[in-house]
């Protein structure tokens, strides 16, 4: 590892730690196609992969800083900022849209000034489009902290806002 790589160049943040980014970096450098497992390393140990990691990992890997924001922006698991303290990700496949996940979605925004991909004032609920959870049987289909929910409708929506944020719309 050469000179320019021996500190990350990042501003602190209540999660993030620079050595421990560093370390979780080399740690999984040597591995065959690298690139991901760092990734998901970055994003299991800090909840997110911060953009100013992107060009200590072309350094270290000696790949182009495009070809690790193209990995980083292609799989939309990797999180570019911390999430709330829940994750809801709504289903946004055919079948829910079938059944009205869209309307859910406007739903969120009219009512709860949340939109897709972003984390509400408190910090409390984030939001995110997943396609297909496998439980289209139960469409429209949702996640809440990993735990499945289907038939998901306004009057469940509003209560799982309400339950995770503390707040009434």
């Amino acid at each position: 590892m050469g000179p320019k790589h021996d500190k990350l160049q990042l501003v602190a943040d209540s999660k993030w730690d620079d050595a421990q980014a560093l370390a979780v970096i080399t740690e999984h450098s040597h591995l065959d196609g690298a690139l991901l497992p760092i990734l998901h390393a970055l994003q299991e140990t800090f909840g997110y992969v911060d953009a100013r990691c992107v060009p200590v990992i072309a350094g270290i890997l000696n790949v182009s800083k495009a070809d690790v924001h193209g990995v980083i922006s292609f799989y939309h698991d990797f999180r570019h900022a911390p999430a709330g303290r829940h994750v809801l990700k709504l289903c946004r496949a055919e079948s829910c849209q079938a059944m009205g996940c869209e309307s859910l979605v406007d739903h969120l925004a009219s009512t709860h000034c949340l939109t897709m991909g972003e984390t509400d004032a408190t910090g409390a609920l984030t939001v995110e489009t997943v396609y297909c959870l496998g439980n289209c049987a139960l469409s429209p289909a949702a996640l809440l902290d990993n735990e499945l929910i289907g038939r998901l409708d306004a009057t469940k929506l509003d209560a799982i806002v309400m339950d995770a944020t503390g707040m009434r719309s």
